[in-house]
């Protein structure tokens, strides 16, 4: 190996030690098989051959080709390993082992980690959710009744959920405004983004028994950013009285990397203040540790940043959430991955949609290329984030990319 070791990183390298997230990854001259990865700077670990090397009792469980089984092991097998490829790739008398072991990530084909076993995305950002009843209701209350009392959410399709990089297909499907005598069916003219964190589940949970806020840890593996694509128009026309259908289902972006909650406990915050009393099974007042998190997301189009989406605004929390959608006793899955909703601040800025950034399309925006009020075929979305890690780091989320495609 060269002089310079990968694994001397540049100060404030937000992949560094403090982070180690988890991505599965192939090599040129291997390209059918997959390996667990650890990503650590520039480079990627294999999880597997370090395992293997150093004589870890976790080899065979990082000798995977996803991160399914270390997601089914549960929290002593995640912070055990965790512990374990911090010294990896810490302790000098390692890098020998270590250093013949890592591959530069541009050098890697980089693949969905996990098998996606069911996901279910909510309205959690009372921001976003304001603007859209302003736009959609603007001589009633903003929010629905129901929205102060419970995260709000819909079932999504799991088969539809892609990694970072993968093309987004223009969706086609039926519409109809206002001034329509009848629906038209055809590509969606308002497609869009949604920028939104999403919660890996690792451990599953009994059919029958709500998982309450305190387990949170127990099950949730740790987060990964996510790109709800929406077709606005499709959707505005089947959501009543069901909700999304069609208009979201066509494809979910998520990072390549997995983000373990144990690299963010310095990013821990509490969550807004609270204005309306909640059930006793949502009530996090007396919890020990704050439920929100201090995340902040940029979202890119076509290399320009059109927004700085805050997640410490969101006013359901991930542990909320987790506990509202067992609460009648449904079942957890490993690999279940549930997203936060849009997340939006509260300046024009900090939108996450461009529903609200342009106001149902009222307001382009203007970018080097030209307005936007929606997508158009070509445009590439990139969404990326970094929060408060220990010391005064940052801790960088892998970046969620995706690039419109015309419809089929």
């Amino acid at each position: 190996m060269p002089e310079h070791s990968p694994l001397d990183l540049a100060e404030g390298d937000p992949f560094g030690p403090h982070n180690l997230p988890y991505g599965v990854f192939t090599t040129a001259d291997e390209p059918g098989r997959r390996r667990l990865g650890v990503r650590i700077g520039g480079y990627v670990l294999d999880a597997g051959a370090a395992a293997h090397a150093l004589g870890s009792p976790y080899a065979s469980l990082l000798a995977q080709p996803s991160l399914d089984a270390l997601l089914a092991a549960g929290r002593t097998a995640w912070r055990d390993v965790r512990r374990a490829l911090t010294a990896w790739v810490t302790v000098p008398a390692h890098r020998p082992e270590i250093e013949p072991l890592l591959h530069p990530l541009d050098a890697v084909t980089l693949h969905l980690p996990y098998t996606v076993a069911d996901y279910v995305d909510f309205y959690a950002s009372e921001h976003h959710a304001t603007n859209v009843g302003r736009m959609f209701r603007p001589d009633g209350e903003p929010l629905t009744p129901n929205w102060k009392h419970l995260p709000i959410g819909y079932h999504g399709r799991a088969g539809t959920v892609v990694v970072s990089g993968t093309d987004v297909v223009r969706p086609s499907g039926q519409r109809k405004t206002p001034a329509d005598a009848a629906p038209v069916f055809g590509p969606s003219v308002k497609l869009d983004i949604e920028a939104e964190v999403g919660f890996l589940v690792g451990t599953p949970s009994e059919l029958g028994r709500p998982v309450p806020l305190g387990a949170f840890r127990d099950h949730v593996f740790g987060l990964t950013l996510l790109n709800d694509w929406s077709a606005r128009d499709v959707q505005a026309w089947e959501y009543v009285p069901l909700g999304p259908f069609l208009g979201k289902s066509f494809q979910t972006s998520v990072s390549a990397w997995v983000t373990p909650l144990e690299a963010l406990d310095a990013a821990r915050t509490a969550p807004p203040a609270r204005d309306f009393p909640l059930l006793p099974y949502l009530d996090d007042a007396a919890e020990e540790e704050p439920g929100g998190f201090d995340v902040r997301i940029s979202v890119e189009i076509n290399g320009e940043v059109v927004a700085e989406p805050p997640f410490s605004t969101m006013y359901w929390t991930a542990a909320q959430q987790l506990a509202h959608m067992t609460v009648n006793g449904a079942s957890l899955r490993t690999g279940d991955l549930y997203g936060s909703g849009t997340v939006s601040g509260p300046e024009v800025g900090q939108r996450g949609s461009l529903l609200e950034l342009t106001w149902n399309g009222r307001d382009a925006i203007e970018l080097a290329g030209g307005k936007r009020t929606f997508l158009e075929d070509g445009d590439e979305v990139v969404l990326t984030a970094w929060a408060p890690g220990p010391d005064g780091t940052r801790v960088g989320l892998g970046e969620v990319r995706g690039r419109i495609v015309p419809a089929a």
